[in-house]
């Protein structure tokens, strides 16, 4: 059967959904007041990387114990801005509860497996569609550590990739630096996940995206959402701040801005902005083959169109706060040690910076399925760290469930209603 779905969301998420939505043979409507991969959207800054290996939750066991001086140091990987705290505290408790022991974080990790597993393959596969094959590239990820005991400390990290048929390849210190001669020599242990990719242009990706869907029929409505019009449990509309969107279906992956339609549509959900940061050199003296993560700053180094790019930190803090670019420093700061061929004084005209909001659950699995209110409504937001890799994966359930099909992947883990029991 044929209907009428708005996508409210153009991001990696709602594009991949609309993609799919029309193989179906769905009229489709793409509802999104910015410009879809500009620079506010969180596809537009996120690390870049496609990996599988991004099953593990970022709330793990002991994680409580570090919670004081996250509040102590504004500049470490995770902040959380005093100011903000007292709003933050639901959040923060259920965050360190989904961690806090291995069955838990087991869990989240197999929920999480079915949406990355196969996601270089899917992202492939897209981008040759939307005929930017370029976008895509498939070398193999790459954990740097200073030796192998830095790496078995992360043990139930790489246990969890393990249960969920991650493969990598140990390196010797001499193979890593065969391999990333400018990776500064003391990093002697490298953990290579082969079937990892990365994206060169998170934004022209998704816009090309965008733009693939619409030279298929999509329509793309520049307007925010604010609503459904729902009467006895039938969607009528989607309600925007320039008027209303008649509809059969609606698709709510606006990121972190889907928390308020949640609501409309029946589900109080628990989603914050996990602010993250990136710095980008253009012209790079040194940069990897292979993107990086350093295990002693956990944040990627990817070379992408634009120049290296270091993505990473958590910050927690009102939507509407200002950015804070000391965070952006460290990442650069970090690069510099990282790359010790990067010179010290890096014109400013060769930096760029920026700052996102992340969509994120305190479990760390996204929001998916039908909403409660309305069964003609179904979320696909709250991806967190995975939105980018996790998105084609998701737009298959949504389409499957919009169709009526029984999906691959269950949605129980994903259902809105695990928050009425927290």
């Amino acid at each position: 059967m044929s209907l009428h779905v708005a996508v409210i969301g153009a991001g990696i998420v709602g594009a991949a959904t609309a993609l799919e939505l029309l193989r179906d043979g769905h009229r489709v409507t793409i509802i999104e007041p910015g410009e879809p991969g500009g620079e506010q959207a969180a596809s537009f800054g996120n690390g870049a990387w496609l990996s599988p290996a991004s099953v593990v939750p970022m709330s793990m066991p002991g994680m409580w114990k570090k919670v004081p001086g996250y509040l102590a140091d504004p500049l470490g990987p995770l902040t959380i801005r005093i100011t903000a705290l007292p709003r933050l505290l639901p959040w923060l408790t259920r965050f360190l509860l989904a961690g806090s022991t291995v069955p838990r974080v087991e869990a989240t990790a197999r929920a999480l497996s079915p949406l990355l597993n196969d996601a270089p393959v899917r992202h492939a596969r897209l981008a040759v569609e939307a005929g930017v094959p370029e976008l895509i590239r498939q070398n193999g990820l790459l954990y740097a550590y200073p030796d192998r005991q830095a790496f078995e400390a992360e043990a139930l990290a790489w246990r969890l990739r393990s249960d969920n048929g991650v493969q990598w390849r140990e390196l010797s210190g001499e193979e890593l630096q065969t391999r990333e001669p400018t990776l500064d020599p003391r990093y002697r242990f490298g953990v290579l996940v082969e079937a990892g990719a990365h994206c060169v242009d998170p934004g022209a990706y998704v816009a090309a995206l965008v733009r693939h869907a619409v030279a298929q029929g999509a329509t793309l409505a520049r307007a925010r959402a604010t609503g459904f019009d729902i009467t006895d449990g039938k969607l009528h509309a989607v309600l925007t701040a320039t008027g209303r969107i008649a509809c059969d279906r609606a698709v709510i992956a606006a990121g972190v801005w889907s928390k308020r339609l949640a609501l409309a549509a029946g589900d109080r959900v628990s989603l914050t902005s996990e602010r993250g940061y990136h710095v980008v050199v253009a012209d790079p003296e040194a940069a990897p083959h292979t993107p990086v993560m350093p295990s002693d700053g956990k944040m990627g180094n990817t070379v992408t169109s634009k120049g290296l790019r270091a993505s990473g930190q958590v910050e927690l803090a009102a939507i509407d706060a200002p950015p804070n670019w000391k965070r952006a420093q460290v990442l650069l700061d970090h690069l510099r040690r990282t790359y010790p061929a990067l010179p010290k004084d890096i014109l400013p005209t060769r930096l760029s910076r920026w700052m996102g909001h992340r969509p994120s659950t305190p479990d760390g699995l996204p929001v998916i399925g039908p909403a409660s209110a309305c069964h003609h409504i179904v979320h696909a937001f709250g991806h967190g760290h995975v939105g980018l890799a996790a998105g084609p994966a998701t737009a298959a359930v949504v389409a499957d469930v919009i169709a009526g099909r029984s999906p691959s992947i269950p949605l129980r883990p994903y259902s809105a209603a695990r928050f009425r029991m927290w």
